[in-house]
């Protein structure tokens, strides 16, 4: 029997989530022999295979809109019920206007909700998950949309030219027990001041410290998080069924997992870099989109976010009867992950110079 987490207030949830991935992709191999690189050593260093790419009238709002319309479709939730809507990115369509906003009425949501922008670099997606929770929670409005997108960026022949993609989440939270098809159970984070990555206002790219940005900071960060909220939730490794982390490329969600006792296969449904690169603020939560597409109900889920400068959200979930009925939705995290054409570096450099 699997151990419970003391929570006798009303239950707060997912009740409804979306994805969105760009068709187009270019391979590892592309990429390398545009640099005059190995694509094996970096394929075998890095864990990645092909990335996805952006079309030149794609960018993080209109991504953010395609993943919130599946949300809302997925469970019939009507735009005009939503409360509160944010949207994390690092890659916003304009330095001085809100995203979340030009979400908003495309969806068609009235002019009474909350309404911000987030930037966490990749943790600014599941920082929205937890004010919209909140939010819920202080009862101060039923529904609320939580949002991540990012077109990531990385200068050209950088080694994060070959993992920085593009791709939104959406997740609809609420507290109407019939509809929800995952409790939220527990939510905590951990901030430090790390300089592992950066781009200073100006800058078209980031930059980043090499090697420190691993070890010291996503490792170390991701296994210490994850340790507290399984102390904090009185859970073991083996409790979990599933399991994301934030996936900047494919070798450091299973050191993390490792570190923590975690399997390969509680990994399996939710670790999809290899095919289309870190989607920055989008990356766990398109993994948790993943894992919700398959995962059973009475199954409990750990996400723990990373985001670089430096911080980690991590929450526990557990699924209900009601997500069996949103399994059946056609635009899930398969049929965008099948979905792709491949283009040559010459096309990809057009599509990504903005």
């Amino acid at each position: 029997m699997k151990k419970t987490i003391n929570n006798n207030e009303s239950p707060v949830g997912i009740v409804g989530y979306g994805v969105y991935v760009p068709r187009w992709r270019v391979s590892v191999d592309e990429l390398a022999q545009a640099h005059n690189s190995s694509a094996n050593r970096i394929k075998a260093g890095l864990g990645l295979e092909e990335k996805t790419v952006p079309g030149k009238d794609e960018d993080s709002a209109t991504m953010a809109v395609m993943a919130a319309k599946h949300a809302l479709g997925q469970n019939n939730i009507d735009a005009k019920n939503i409360g509160a809507l944010y949207v994390g990115s690092e890659s916003h369509s304009y330095a001085v206007k809100p995203t979340a906003t030009i979400v908003g009425q495309a969806l068609g949501c009235t002019e009474h909700y909350f309404a911000a922008d987030l930037e966490f670099a990749c943790k600014a997606g599941t920082s929205t998950l937890q004010i919209v929770y909140a939010l819920i929670k202080a009862n101060l409005t039923n529904y609320g949309l939580a949002i991540g997108a990012d077109v990531a960026q990385a200068k050209s022949g950088d080694v994060l030219e070959y993992s920085a993609g593009a791709g939104s989440a959406a997740f609809i939270i609420g507290s109407d027990a019939t509809k929800i098809i995952a409790t939220i159970d527990a939510t905590l984070s951990h901030a430090s001041n790390l300089p592992d990555f950066w781009r200073r206002e100006g800058q078209p790219y980031p930059q980043h410290a090499g090697r420190f940005t691993g070890e010291p900071a996503y490792l170390y960060m991701v296994t210490e998080t994850t340790k507290h909220m399984l102390e904090h939730s009185s859970l073991a490794a083996s409790d979990i069924d599933h399991v994301i982390f934030h996936q900047p490329n494919g070798k450091f969600p299973l050191a993390a997992a490792q570190r923590l006792g975690f399997t390969k296969k509680q990994l399996e449904h939710g670790l999809l870099v290899a095919k289309i690169g870190n989607c920055y603020s989008a990356s766990s939560m398109i993994g948790l989109a993943a894992v919700l597409d398959k995962a059973q109900p009475g199954q409990r889920i750990l996400l723990t976010s990373y985001g670089s400068g430096g911080g980690c959200d991590s929450f526990v979930f557990t699924t209900t009867p009601a997500l069996l009925q949103t399994q059946n939705y056609t635009s899930n995290v398969d049929y965008y992950m099948n979905r792709k054409t491949y283009v040559s570096y010459a096309e990809y450099k057009k599509r990504n110079d903005f």
